[in-house]
Formats: structure tokens, sequence, C-alpha cells
């Protein structure tokens, strides 16, 4: 009697195996990439929990609603499947995406009720930023062009000024003769003594005078 029960529950127990639904795939992430170690587990009574060594799972499920799930550091695939049938084999990859359960978690355990805020109040205050932020930015862009403007007067001032004396040292260079000392063009003019090595030097780039030196000074010669 005894044998006879064992043999109708192994029975049993096997036909309820042969037609249970057979739910495989692979695990990935974001990148296609099978996962390894993820863990999967499907709600079914008793809850069934797989440990996807090569990224890869099987569950034998009978007909009803599940959902199943993989987790792999912070990772998350979450999949809901309705089973009809008695049996089959159907194949279910998941995809592994970033969750937010943590940051979902801290928010609802704050105080912090966005609700309190009356909505007339939140737009008065972000019109009145972005005015301020227009306002800014507009005495930016002005105070920025003036700014070059006299920048730019400032330097084409410097520039005519230069070539002024430039033209003036040219002119003395010729009313003595073509030929003068260095320390006479600077007795001449109003100008440091750098400022004149400078218009000198300026001068000879140019290619109008050439300069000669003789003991402690330097001799300026006109180029015809």
């Amino acid at each position: 009697m005894k044998r006879g029960l064992f043999f109708i529950f192994v029975f049993v127990l096997l036909v309820d195996v042969c037609s249970a639904t057979t739910i495989h795939g692979t695990v990935y992430d974001e990148s296609l990439r099978p996962v390894k170690d993820t863990v999967v587990e499907v709600n079914s009574v008793p809850l069934q929990r797989f440990i996807a060594k090569d990224g890869t799972y099987s569950f034998n499920l009978n007909p009803g609603n599940y959902i199943i799930t993989a987790k792999y550091d912070g990772l998350m695939a979450r999949e809901s499947i309705s089973i009809e049938d008695d049996s089959g084999d159907y194949v279910i990859d998941l995809f592994l995406f970033p969750t937010f359960e943590e940051e979902e978690e801290l928010l609802n355990e704050t105080d912090f009720d966005i609700g309190n805020l009356y909505p007339d109040e939140i737009s008065y205050t972000a019109l009145i930023a972005v005015i301020l932020v227009v306002v800014a930015l507009v005495l930016f862009f002005l105070f920025k062009s003036k700014l070059f403007k006299k920048k730019s007067r400032v330097e084409g001032k410097e520039e005519k000024r230069e070539v002024d004396d430039l033209d003036k040292v040219v002119d003395f260079i010729k009313q003595e003769g073509g030929r003068v000392t260095q320390k006479d063009i600077r007795k001449k003019f109003p100008l440091s003594e750098a400022k004149i090595s400078l218009v000198i030097s300026e001068l000879e780039h140019k290619g109008l005078i050439e300069k000669i030196k003789k003991g402690r000074g330097n001799i300026v010669v006109l180029k015809k």
C-alpha cells in the first residue's frame, strides 16, 4: 500500500514537472554584454532564486502571472510575464539598468512636502530670478561692449602716436642731411631713452634707416 502511494506521488510530480513552462534567458548590461553572478528571482510560490554564474538563468513555472527580477551591483532588470499554456519553452532576456530605489527611499523619508508650496509663490519666485538673470546679462554685455570700444580707441590713439613719432624722427634725420646720432634724436624729442630706442628699432625693421655703432653711441643713417 505504501509503495503504491509512493509511485502515485512520483507520477503526479513528474506530470507536474513535465507540464510546467520553462522560462530562460540571458542577463545583459547596458553594453549588451552578459553579466555573470547576477541574482535572478521570480515571485513564484515558493519564491525561486537563481544565481546566473555565466549570465544565463532558467525557471520552471506553472500557468500564472509572474515578475522576474535580476539585480547586480546597483543595476536591476524587471520583467512581467503571463503564462497560460501548460507547457512550453520561452526565452526572455533581461537588461540591467541603474535603479533609483535608494534615492526614492531617502526622498520618502524626508519631511519636506513640496505640496506646501503654493504654485503662485513658485511662479513669482521663478519669474523674479529670470528677470534678475536677464538684467545681469544685459548689463554685462553693455559693460563689455563699452570696455572694448574704449580699449580700441586707446589702442588706436597709441598706434597713431607711434606712427607720428616714426614720421617725426624720419623728418628730423632728413633735416640733418640724412645722418644723425641717436643722442641728438633723444635731445630733439621729449621721449624716454627706451622709447627712442624702440622708434629707431622700428625704423630699422622697416628698412628706412641703418644704425651704425660708434663708440658708446649710435649713428643713424637714412636709407635712400
